[in-house]
Parts: structure tokens; C-alpha cells; sequence
């Protein structure tokens, strides 16, 4: 079976060439590594002023030697987006078009509030720098900016204190010649500079700047972190070294992670969904709906393995600034474990998106005062503090059900005031689901719920009888899982250039895209790798505002087209075979395989879980607490059914089975539930 390294034992281990996987959360950060074919975990508290802390601690914790491959999932950059604690940046394009990085687009997220504000844009008007120069939108260079003007550039950037530059000329996709000229010569300042044709060579300008200013506003900042703590752990660790987990769901070296750090923003959620997904196609699942629920916030996703995995994006919003690098479609709800529940001034119960944190944490954990969403399963008995992190935190019951009782407003008791946060947390969360599968025409009844996170499978039943998706999947380790997606993950690059052609050109893109491919074999040949391409077009209807992205086949490029199509019709419910294609993006991504690695497959054994029966409590469960009994999920064996009421406990993570529900352990120490029952009241 899989299982994990007590505290203790960790601290024994010496093991050269060893590869860990660290994924810093708001909450904890999960240190997973692979030793003698089994998955060996770590909890600890992250430490929210200097996440490198309590990297460097679990790494000390797991008894890493020499020659260590530290992967590192990081919310440096997304905390920095959320707090505006990037760097001061000076904007450069083409004179006349300075605002646009302000202007943005007409859209409004809240169409009929006349009083939302004006997003405030990550450049002030001060920054904002325009130069003489003009490509056409067909690439030729109509003006090119002269030494004199370059110069001057230079000289206001210096002046206005700016610590990184954004560079994004109108059509340097076309024809990146200008573009490359300013920035050699911004390059004299010693400051980071980030270039539109290095980050995103796509067209639409408001995109591609926006995106190429996070870029810069991210550099410094992840910059530093990145470089210190990779010096710190081959300093520590003969040999060390770092990779970092991308949005897209692949690993890059860390030096690049620093200079791109905007690939990096949903690092941690996009290791879970590698994780899930493999943890499925292992169960033999080809269509799930991810469901990882953390401290601060829950992530969810869909992926069907026949159209290609988990759905990707590059139009991500993130702290309300647009970035178009290609990332994995995460849904995020402000909805965790230590989200603070309160009543609003109309008497209205709210949970979130304010969250306790690490710091001070639950009011359970000994230092919070605010009710969150783990007190209140504490309150219900669905926490076991025995269990909890292998007892290594206590779980003050007493101190929440005090605190709790007096924040519970007109309501009758501590028990209905917990019992509320959790129906409205599960609303909110199942709001998530229905955006990423509903709304997309997706029906949830045809997919298998994967529940994770540390509070993912405590809610993932009530969550599935809500949206009547018949089955919930809990892998092992779910409290972890986003560490095992990172340490899984495939080595990735994506590179990506516009084109505007005619459908008919369909089987003409082999020049396009040789040269990307020549591009990604030169950069992993650097790294002594060897990848496999991908091939995707984004087509639309010519005339149309958005794109689609299809798998492009190079022998037979016009299964694209039909491919496009069907995709149309799906994702808005029409589509027109004799309407003209528009090709808009080549897109190319490289993957180098990771360390290849199977679970060994137990034989089933029919069984009641007996052996790892350990207690009869009380949970709350419709309204009135109920006889449930507990077991060691540790203890369990391939072929044990249980019945619910049940609690599963575990190091990372506990399981609820309302009652109606049954569980079965599956050959890899996976908990396949039928959720059965109803809707919940």
C-alpha cells in the first residue's frame, strides 16, 4: 500500500538523488517524495512571511542528502498579484497607444453595477512610455525608432524609478525587429525587462501587455525568492537543484521560472490537477470533475481523457488582471477550511473569501479568534484530532465551540450556527462545479467527483448528491496531492505564434510550425532533454471575436476543421459547416516524460474495514447528530466496503460517508464512493 513517513522516521532518512516535491499553501506546505516505490508525505505549517522557511524545513524533516531535485509548487506569485506587492513597472509601447494598458477592454464583470470601480491598473499614467515606432499588421516596419529616441527612452525610464520594464510594441508578433532594438537598450538599466515577442507573440495588444506587465510586475519579487532559495538548497544540498511547477501543469527549471514568472501563478492548483488526473486514469476513470479543497480557497476542473485530458485556457483572469499564457482551467471559489464565516449587516450568514490562513489559523488550531469553516466541522464531529497531521496538532474544541457561541447571532445554538457555514461553504462550492461543467455543456452526472485538499473529501458527498454526480473518488493521499502532481509532472514548454490565415491554408503550416519545433528542441537539448511535440490550431468563423483550440494532425490536417466544428457545437450550441475558418494561433507544446512511476495493484479481498475500526462517535449529520463509526484509512485493505454513516481518518485528509453512501477500497488504496442517498434538505 501507500503510505507516508511519520515525523521521526523522516528525520532518520538519508537518501542521495532523491526527488521531493514541495507545495506551498495558505495554509500547509506538503513535502512529497518517491522512496523504495512508495509515495512518502509530509505536512507542516507554512510560513506565510517567508515561504522558503518551511521548504527548507521539510526538506531538513525528510532527511535530504546530496544530488537533490527539489519541484516547488509556489503561491509567491499569486500572493503578490492578490496583495499588489509587485514591483513598480515602466510600460513601453508604441507612441500614441500608452493607455491602453488602462483602457483595457469594454467588458464590465458586473454588467448592471453602476457603482463597481474602475480597475486600477498595475502601471500608474507615469510609467507609461510611448516610443516612435510602426509595423503593419502585416509586419512590415513603417518607422523604426531612432538611436536618439532609444536614448531618451533609456533616460525617463531611469528617471522614473521604475524597478522592471514591460515592454509591447502594437505588432511586434509580426515582426519583432523594433521590439528586440528597445529592449537591448532598456537591458542597460540592470533591471529585469520583460518583451511581448518572448512572452506571448500572439495579437490582441490589451491581452499580450497585460500579460507581459505581470511578467514584470512578478520579476523581482519571484526573481529573488526563486534564485535565493535554489542557491540556499544547493548550498545545503551538494548537487541541489530546483524546478518549478507552471499553470500549464509542466515542470520548468527554476532560472526560467524567474524570468517568466507569469507561467507561474497557479503553480500549487495546477500540480493537483495533474495529480488527480493521473490518480484517475491509474482507477480506470476517463471523466472527472476535480474538486481540491485547501485552507484559503477550492480549485475546480474538468477533464475528459477522450477530448484530451484536463481543459486549458489562455484567457485566465487573476486578481482581476488578464493574463494569455496558456494555463489549466482552474476554477477558483474563495471557499477553504479557513474561510471566516460572519453574518453581514442584513443578517445574512457569509463564509469567505477572507481566510484565517496559517497565521493565526481556525480558532480550533490556538490562535484565531474568527469562526471558519474547520471549526465548524470540529463543532460536528467530523474532525478527529488524534488523526489530525498524526496528532502532531491539536484540536481545541472546547476553545472553538466558546469562541463560536458568541458569533452565533440570533441563531439557537453553536451546533446550527456550524451547521450553517458548511451549507452555505457547499453552496458556494458547488456554484464552482456547475461553472466548469454546467455552463460549458457539460452534464456532471457522466463524471466521477475527485475529491483533495485537505477538507476536499469531508464535503465531496453532500457536494455530489447537490449536482447528482453518481460516484466521488478519493485518491490516496488527497491532503497531498497537489505535491504528487508536482513530483509526477511532465517537463513542459509552450510556444505559440499568430498567423491569420484562410481555412484552405490547413495543409500549409509545416514551415510555421518546423520552426517552432526547432526552437523547443534547441531549449531542451540545452537541458540534456529530449521532447515530443504536440500540434493545436485556434480556428474561429471568420468574423468572430474568440477562438477554439483543436489537436492539429499534420497527415491529416482537415480532421481540424471537423474537430472545430464539433467543438462549436458543443461548447455554444450551433455550428456552420459552410461558414469560412479563420486560422488564428499555432500553438506547440514540447513535453520531456518525468520519472516514470506505476502503484503496484493489490487484488480485491472482499472485507468490512474491522481492522481499522477504532472509535463510535457523534457527527452531525440532516440536522441531528448520529452514531458514526471511525476508521484508520491506513489500516484499510484493497476489497474493504463501508457503510456510512462513516469518518475515514488519515494523515492529510479525512473522509465523510453520510448515511446512504458506501465506500470500496480499490486495488491502488483509492476510496471509490457511492454516494447514493438524496439531495441534501
Amino acid at each position: 500500500m501507500i503510505g507516508f513517513i511519520g515525523h521521526r522516521e523522516i528525520a532518520k532518512r538519508e537518501k542521495a538523488d532523491l526527488r521531493i516535491a514541495i507545495d506551498t499553501g495558505g495554509t500547509f506546505t506538503d513535502c512529497v517524495c518517491l522512496a523504495d516505490g512508495q509515495l512518502r508525505v509530509l505536512k507542516l505549517f507554512s510560513t506565510p512571511a517567508d515561504p522558503s522557511l518551511a521548504v527548507l524545513d521539510g526538506l531538513r524533516q525528510m532527511g535530504a542528502g546530496e544530488g537533490l531535485n527539489v519541484r516547488h509548487g509556489t503561491t509567491v506569485g499569486t500572493n503578490a498579484m492578490l496583495e499588489r506587492t509587485g514591483a513598480q513597472v515602466a510600460f513601453v509601447t508604441t507612441a500614441g497607444f500608452e493607455d491602453t494598458i488602462a483602457i483595457g477592454r469594454q467588458t464590465r464583470a458586473r454588467l448592471y453595477d453602476w457603482f463597481q470601480p474602475v480597475p486600477v491598473s498595475l502601471v500608474p499614467k507615469k510609467l507609461r512610455f510611448g516610443v516612435n515606432e510602426r509595423v503593419s499588421a502585416e509586419g512590415e516596419a513603417l518607422r523604426t525608432p531612432s538611436e536618439e529616441d532609444l536614448a531618451a527612452l533609456v533616460k525617463a525610464v531611469r528617471a522614473s524609478g521604475a524597478e522592471a520594464v514591460a515592454i509591447s510594441l502594437l505588432f511586434s508578433f509580426a515582426n519583432p525587429a523594433a521590439e528586440r532594438r528597445v529592449e537591448a537598450a532598456l537591458l542597460e538599466l540592470g533591471i529585469p525587462v520583460s518583451a511581448s515577442h518572448r512572452i506571448l507573440p500572439e495579437f490582441r495588444e490589451y491581452e499580450r501587455a497585460s500579460t507581459t506587465v505581470v511578467n514584470a510586475y512578478l520579476a523581482p519579487k519571484m526573481g529573488s525568492y526563486l534564485t535565493n532559495l535554489e542557491n540556499r538548497i544547493a548550498a545545503q544540498h551538494k548537487g541541489g537543484r530546483m524546478d518549478v511547477m507552471q499553470s500549464s501543469g509542466g515542470i520548468v527549471p527554476a532560472r526560467l521560472a524567474a524570468r517568466e514568472p507569469v507561467r507561474t501563478v497557479l503553480s500549487g492548483p495546477a500540480g493537483g490537477v495533474v495529480g488527480a488526473c493521473q490518480m484517475a486514469r491509474w482507477a480506470a476513470f476517463d471523466r472527472i470533475i476535480g474538486f481540491d479543497m485547501g485552507g484559503t480557497s477550492t480549485d475546480v476542473f474538468l477533464a475528459d481523457a477522450a477530448a484530451g485530458g484536463a481543459e486549458r485556457t489562455r484567457e485566465s483572469v487573476v486578481a482581476g488582471v488578464p493574463i494569455g499564457v496558456p494555463m489549466l482551467d482552474i476554477h477558483t471559489a474563495g471557499a477553504g477550511g479557513g474561510s471566516i464565516a460572519r453574518f453581514d449587516a442584513g443578517g445574512m450568514l457569509k463564509v469567505g473569501p477572507e481566510s484565517a490562513g496559517a497565521d493565526p489559523g481556525p480558532i480550533c488550531f490556538g490562535r484565531g479568534t474568527l469562526p471558519t469553516v474547520t471549526d465548524a466541522n470540529l463543532l460536528l464531529g467530523r474532525m478527529d484530532s488524534a488523526s489530525f497531521l498524526a496528532g502532531g496538532v491539536k484540536l481545541d474544541r472546547d476553545r472553538a465551540e466558546m469562541l463560536m457561541s458568541k458569533r452565533k447571532g440570533a441563531l439557537a445554538t453553536v451546533e446550527e450556527f456550524a451547521d450553517g457555514i458548511l451549507r452555505v461553504v457547499e453552496t458556494e462550492m458547488e456554484k464552482a462545479i456547475r461553472v466548469i461543467s454546467v455552463e460549458r455543456g457539460h452534464d456532471p452526472r457522466s463524471f466521477t467527483l475527485v475529491a483533495f485538499g485537505g477538507g476536499g473529501p469531508l464535503h465531496a458527498c453532500a457536494l455530489a448528491r447537490a449536482l447528482r454526480i453518481p460516484r466521488v473518488l478519493v485518491p490516496i493521499l488527497p491532503g497531498a496531492l497537489s505535491a504528487v502532481g508536482i513530483l509526477l509532472a511532465d517537463v513542459v514548454r509552450d510556444y505559440s505564434r499568430t498567423v491569420m490565415l484562410g481555412g484552405d491554408a490547413i495543409g500549409a503550416l509545416g514551415k510555421d510550425f518546423a520552426e517552432l519545433e526547432k526552437m523547443g528542441a534547441e531549449e531542451f537539448a540545452a537541458e540534456g532533454l529530449k521532447g515530443t511535440a504536440q500540434h493545436t490550431l485556434d480556428l474561429r468563423y471568420r468574423r468572430q471575436g474568440y477562438e477554439l483550440n483543436v489537436e492539429y494532425d499534420p497527415q491529416v490536417p482537415a480532421r481540424s476543421i471537423v474537430a472545430f466544428h464539433r467543438l462549436h457545437a458543443q461548447r455554444y450550441g450551433f455550428s456552420d459547416a459552410e461558414r469560412p475558418i479563420e486560422i488564428v494561433n499555432l500553438r506547440l507544446r514540447m513535453t520531456a516524460e518525468g520519472e516514470p512511476y506505476v502503484p503496484r495493484r493489490h487484488e480485491l479481498v472482499a472485507g468490512d474495514g474491522s481492522a481499522a475500526f477504532y472509535a463510535e462517535r457523534e457527527v452531525f449529520f440532516e440536522r441531528r447528530f448520529r452514531p458514526t463509526r471511525f476508521y484508520q484509512r491506513e489500516k484499510l485493505t484493497p476489497g474493504d466496503r463501508i457503510a456510512g454513516p462513516a469518518m475515514i481518518t488519515e494523515y492529510t485528509a479525512a473522509t465523510l460517508l453520510p448515511p446512504g453512501a458506501s465506500a470500496l477500497v480499490d486495488g491502488f488504496g483509492n476510496l471509490v464512493i457511492d454516494v447514493g442517498g438524496e439531495v441534501r434538505a
